[in-house]
């Protein structure tokens, strides 16, 4: 990876999903623009906020995808990132950080 890249690995999202209440939406439904979650596989030298494994938030609309070794990848620059949950934040913290 170069400069200030991030290949981040697609969640396996089910085709249908279930709201906080437990209506299921369906795959065909349409939403408005969702953000989505993705782990990330591999660092530029230049990135600074992230790291191997962390939950990263993205744009799905602002991406370049690429296919390696039949698993569907996603690179974006650090810039290009909305949150980063990581498991490496100090208790009592909320993992995020925006």
């Amino acid at each position: 990876m170069l400069h200030d890249r991030v290949l981040v690995a697609l969640d396996r999202e089910a085709g249908e999903r279930r709201s906080g209440s437990g209506i299921v939406i369906p795959a065909t439904a349409a939403v408005g623009k969702r953000l989505s979650w993705g782990e990330v596989a591999a660092v530029g030298q230049h990135v600074r906020q992230v790291q191997l494994g962390d939950r990263v938030l993205f744009d799905p609309e602002d991406r370049a995808e690429v296919e390696l070794s039949g698993r569907d990848y996603v690179l974006l620059r650090e810039r290009d990132l909305h949150a980063v949950a990581a498991p490496r934040v100090e208790a009592g913290s909320t993992g995020l950080y925006l």
